[in-house]
């Protein structure tokens, strides 16, 4: 699909219109902030054109013009010039000039500020669970009642887990407990874990006191690990959208945000429109509403992968440009932490 200089400056105008005031926009509006002379004629046969093109749409309230999908695709596609807002580079440039952090930390932090920052919702996905194995497991006891258990797997994805346990166990448990499984687990795919420890169960029980302690914590602890894959910044700001004033629609979008396994299903359906954008970027378009993805890597293994959500009318080189900077960030700084020694992690 070609479109003529012109076609390309009106239609552009009209998204970014579109994107800012959440109202339909006409010849008029277009006629008065337009950069090139153009009658209110001209625009009016240029926008029947594109919407015969099938990149806007007509409202039944106005005379004015939407964006379609395809309009939206076509715009990221083609025309979308990403910026980085300033204030979010500082921003994130006073936060890892100021202290150490850890990948989870760091990701979290950067997720709230994209969120505010954009007026809509952020969500991190951890890496798939089947694709990583276990690598190695550390437990360091705080109190008789209490330990940090410490999972590190093939991808270099940390977890930190703290168990309360309701009967003292001794220095000596912790320490076979943390042999044993090791010994037991290591190489295991994340998802087969909480199995292959049921299995280990027995000898468990012949080789550690307080055995059944132990066995829950751990059992409960993988079994969240395994599950617990997306953590979600920003569910109010739907409530801001114009797009979500129906309260049915809004409780279902809220219903799909709070449960990962839905979120995943409801991204991944056969029915939605994948784009990709450049070599880190994903715009999948569902229904009327949009998801921005980027993946996130470091030192060439998967940590999870960043989303913003929100409707088609969403301010999509703002979000890209953000999304880039954020991933370019952390990428960078925990590469040159990890040449020195370190694999840090997060939990999602």
């Amino acid at each position: 699909m070609e479109l003529t200089h012109r076609q390309e400056v009106i239609f552009k105008t009209i998204v970014e219109q579109f994107i800012c005031l959440a109202e339909p926009i006409g010849s008029k509006t277009l006629m008065q902030i337009l950069e090139i002379p153009v009658s209110s004629a001209t625009i009016r046969n240029e926008m029947a054109t594109l919407e015969k093109a099938g990149l806007l749409e007509k409202t039944h309230t106005s005379s004015g013009r939407v964006p379609s999908q395809l309009g939206y695709r076509y715009y990221v596609e083609n025309l979308m010039e990403t910026t980085l807002d300033p204030q979010m580079e500082a921003s994130l440039k006073q936060l890892f000039s100021q202290r150490q952090c850890s990948l989870e930390d760091a990701v979290s932090t950067c997720c709230s500020i994209l969120s505010e920052m954009t007026h809509l919702t952020s969500v991190v996905l951890g890496p798939e669970t089947s694709i990583q194995s276990l690598q190695h497991i550390q437990l360091i006891p705080i109190t008789d009642r209490q330990a940090v258990a410490i999972f590190i797997t093939s991808t270099g994805h940390t977890e930190n887990r703290t168990f309360n346990f309701e009967e003292a166990v001794s220095l000596q448990d912790l320490k076979n407990c943390t042999d044993l499984l090791n010994d037991q687990l290591t190489g295991v795919p994340i998802d087969q874990v909480v199995d292959e420890l049921r299995k280990a169960e027995p000898l468990m029980a012949a080789k550690l006191v307080r055995h059944e302690v132990l066995f829950e914590a751990f059992v409960s602890a993988f079994m969240r690990f395994a599950t617990k894959k997306a953590a979600v910044y920003g569910r109010a700001n739907m409530l801001a959208q114009p797009e979500f004033t129906d309260i049915g629609k809004l409780r279902e979008m809220m219903r799909i945000l709070e449960d990962s396994s839905m979120f995943k299903a409801w991204t991944g359906q056969s029915t939605n429109s994948v784009v990709p954008i450049g070599s880190r970027n994903e715009l999948i378009q569902i229904g009327d509403c949009s998801v921005i993805t980027a993946n996130l890597n470091v030192k060439g293994k998967p940590q999870g992968q960043l989303m913003v959500v929100g409707p088609s009318r969403m301010p999509y080189a703002k979000v890209i440009a953000m999304m880039d900077y954020i991933s370019d960030v952390i990428e960078g700084l925990f590469e040159s932490q990890n040449e020195g020694g370190s694999e840090d992690g997060q939990e999602t």
